[in-house]
């Protein structure tokens, strides 16, 4: 008997070599993951969509770019957009619609205090700092639920420890903290003065209910400061 044949002399199946795919077509895949999926999609993970020999061999990224550049053309003068960030590509509401799209939900939209928000920029532009470079920035203590807030939402992580005494963390913002607020790197961030309108703009237009209202205790002058005044003015 052969060796390459199956048992009860049948030949052995070969299976069929994957068709490439249309233009078309791909780019309905594409756009069909990207309202699927609930976070935003790099090319890298788009690419594993399709089975060896659907994307042509050497041209498949180009492919997938310009399904892209396609389905973002697609968008103009709609109420919706593609946009690229840290993490990948994804859809999203245009953020000139939030004030009317936000009324979908009762709840009203999160409101972060000035402090937490001018604690973001400093750690966004200083990065990486430790909360006593925030406070001496910023002649204020920075207070600890606006930390745990940051952290909880994923904008800031602990990226080391400085060789100081009490070894205090370093601060960093994330991939996340890109995705949320529309950029792709840290070069996106406007000037320094313009940061804290952009963070309330952004927070506003992506506004959910899962997200709650930061409160934030009374801020009390940081230890030999006579201004207790914003780094940001």
């Amino acid at each position: 008997m052969q060796d390459d044949q199956q048992p009860g002399g049948l030949e052995p199946v070969t299976a069929e070599p994957a068709q490439v795919i249309d233009q078309a077509k791909l780019r309905q895949i594409i756009e069909a993951a990207l309202l699927a999926a609930d976070e935003p999609l790099s090319l890298e993970r788009l690419a594993r969509l399709f089975a060896h020999g659907e994307l042509d061999s050497e041209e498949g990224r180009a492919q997938l770019r310009s399904a892209l550049e396609e389905l973002e053309a697609d968008t103009v003068g709609r109420g919706y957009e593609l946009v690229r960030v840290a993490s990948g590509y994804r859809f999203q509401v245009r953020q000139e619609l939030s004030e009317w799209i936000g009324r979908l939900w009762e709840e009203r939209p999160p409101r972060y205090s000035r402090a937490l928000l001018e604690t973001l920029a400093l750690i966004a532009y200083r990065q990486p700092v430790t909360r006593g470079d925030i406070e001496d920035l910023r002649g204020v203590a920075v207070s600890q639920n606006i930390m745990r807030t940051l952290l909880e939402r994923d904008w800031i992580r602990v990226v080391g420890e400085r060789e100081a005494p009490g070894r205090p963390s370093l601060y960093g913002t994330t991939r996340a903290f890109l995705d949320y607020f529309n950029l792709r790197s840290l070069d996106q961030l406007p000037p320094l003065p313009e940061i804290r309108a952009l963070l309330e703009d952004a927070v506003a237009a992506n506004a959910t209910p899962a997200l709650t209202e930061a409160q934030d205790p009374p801020e009390t002058t940081s230890p030999d400061r006579d201004d207790p005044g914003s780094d940001l003015s």
